[in-house]
């Protein structure tokens, strides 16, 4: 999993409530047990005018030009700007995958429904909760102002605006920390490699006919 440590990035704005996972990435593209290849696909129902299906070229879809992504200011962003319950709906674990491949690193919004935000921390994504005061104030920036950008600093928990304004976000020492490290589920329980080889060696010296068994 890829470190979070500092960041700045333009900001693309998602102004709507209730953003569900339906709508992060379809039900036809959840067919794919593969974790790759499903940036092209985020938000396509809002990205595309044509119904896009798993495997199909981006390049021959046709796109919303009213959608935000598809606006020449938004592109290459990696911060996404949401409004309150983001992520809402099923608990599929693509919605992240696609947010995260497309190219962002942190999603700021009021409030994220409490499954996708559990998945966001695992798959590297940072999900920031912000007062509705200061996600307003953020939104009204980036539509002023071509080019937004926001620094979001892990260590000190803080998202810093262009003029040098810290806004300070909480967010769970555990999670901070498997974030910083780059450590999924996968990658804590391999810090303990030796102790894992040390109990399997010991299992199999007391118990050898284990080693012909499936």
């Amino acid at each position: 999993m890829q470190k979070f440590t500092l960041h700045k990035g333009l900001v693309a704005p998602m102004d709507r409530e209730n953003v569900d996972t339906d709508a992060i990435i379809p039900k036809q593209f959840l067919k794919s047990i593969r974790k790759t290849g499903f940036g092209p696909n985020l938000f396509d129902e809002w990205r595309y005018l044509d119904l896009g299906e798993p495997g199909q070229d981006p390049a021959t879809r046709k796109p919303n030009p009213d959608f935000v992504l598809n606006q020449p200011r938004y592109k290459g962003a990696s911060v996404l700007l949401a409004r309150k319950n983001f992520g809402c709906g099923s608990s599929r674990e693509h919605a992240p995958w696609a947010i995260d491949q497309y190219g962002f690193r942190a999603v700021i919004a009021p409030s994220f429904a409490d499954i996708f935000f559990n998945n966001c921390f695992k798959n590297g994504l940072l999900p920031i909760v912000l007062p509705e005061s200061a996600v307003d104030l953020l939104f009204n920036e980036v539509l002023a102002f071509p080019g937004y950008e926001l620094t979001i600093d892990l260590e000190n928990q803080v998202v810093v605006r262009p003029q040098g304004e810290a806004i300070a976000f909480e967010v769970q020492a555990f999670r901070k920390f498997c974030l910083l490290n780059g450590f999924d589920d996968i990658g804590l329980t391999l810090r303990q490699s030796d102790k894992i080889r040390a109990f399997e060696a010991e299992r199999l010296a007391t118990k050898p006919w284990l080693a012909h068994t499936m």
